[in-house]
């Protein structure tokens, strides 16, 4: 964390550095670089009646289990008592968004989700051998409903709150047939399900820093739960510091660079129709953990003609540091591709 915490100094002294020698009048959102890299949410406001429409999807791939940090085989994992573990799992997210700004200090905004997940996983049999099996969910998520507030915006520089409610909108009975379960069905653990089940809130600060040629900024966010769910549990509080480099090479085209910080708490309370036992998943002490993730993009917007502001934003990122409480799943890549237009 120190060296985290030292990183962000040296960039943000750079990207002072830079603003000394040339500053914009103020920050604006009308160049290629005027958005956050394409993962980051809620890193821009918008003017008095502008409205903008958005459609993100994004990929992530897990493969492989971590006790900590430590490597650990899913052998290993059934000598120290469960009958099932997961082998990967790549999670599918189509996100809808809009925005709309009430005034120049006020923007609203709502977004809309569709989750689908997969798992493969690996069963011991009382005879020693083992045997692969999967399992899917799928649905639309829950609703998120939010407003950003503009402190202030001059000399290229802008600093705005962030702050959404998360309605549960999303499904927490996913089932699927195991093979202990066959032919019927069986609520699956806590990873597969769609929605939170309780009214979740954002609240953030975004700073936001602009030259001619460069863009940076800093998002801070946590997302706190309210009161548990009908099957008597509610995920773990969510902290989150995002930062990011971007570099404008023309009117149309941008790259970006971004620096992530996570801190998940664990699932607080227990389904009672999961034996923890049974699997990895279903047992709550295997839930929630530190992460450092690393991430490159780029955005293409178009800045007149017949499809101005129109922008295509990509990122690729990686975990570079991860240390999961408990036994869970090994994150892997990345991807986020998104298209938003503004009006």
């Amino acid at each position: 964390m120190k060296n985290i915490i030292k990183i962000a100094v040296v960039l943000f002294a750079i990207a002072q550095t830079l603003y000394a020698q040339e500053t914009t009048n103020q920050w604006t959102a009308g160049r290629p670089d005027g958005h956050a890299p394409i993962s980051v949410m809620g890193d821009h406001y918008h003017g008095k009646g502008d409205v903008m429409f958005s459609y993100r999807f994004m990929k992530m791939n897990m493969e492989g289990l971590l006790n900590g940090t430590a490597d650990i085989t899913n052998n290993q994992v059934h000598d120290s008592g469960y009958m099932v573990t997961p082998l990967n799992m790549p999670m599918d997210m189509h996100m809808l968004g809009v925005m709309y700004g009430v005034s120049d200090k006020i923007t609203i905004m709502a977004m809309a989700m569709y989750i689908q997940n997969e798992m493969d996983l690996q069963m011991r049999m009382p005879t020693g051998m083992t045997n692969q099996f999967s399992t899917a969910s799928s649905g639309f998520g829950d609703i998120k409903l939010g407003a950003l507030y503009k402190f202030i915006n001059a000399k290229g520089q802008s600093l705005h709150a962030n702050i959404a409610i998360s309605i549960p909108t999303g499904s927490l009975e996913a089932k699927d047939v195991t093979p202990m379960s066959a032919p019927n069905e069986i609520q699956l653990p806590y990873p597969m399900q769609i929605g939170s089940g309780t009214f979740d809130a954002d609240l953030g600060l975004t700073y936001l820093g602009q030259t001619a040629n460069f863009s940076w900024g800093a998002q801070l966010k946590g997302t706190y739960r309210f009161g548990r769910n009908d099957f008597d549990y509610s995920l773990g509080n969510r902290y989150n510091l995002n930062s990011w480099f971007a570099f404008k090479t023309n009117d149309w085209l941008s790259f970006s660079a971004r620096g992530e910080v996570v801190a998940d708490e664990r699932v607080n309370g227990a389904n009672p129709n999961l034996n923890p036992m049974m699997v990895t998943t279903a047992d709550t002490f295997n839930s929630g953990g530190k992460y450092i993730n690393g991430g490159l993009g780029f955005n293409i917007y178009v800045p007149k003609g017949q499809f101005k502001n129109v922008r295509f934003g990509f990122e690729y990122a990686y975990p570079l540091f991860q240390e999961p409480n408990g036994i869970q799943l090994k994150r892997a890549e990345t991807l986020t591709f998104g298209l938003q237009y503004s009006l």
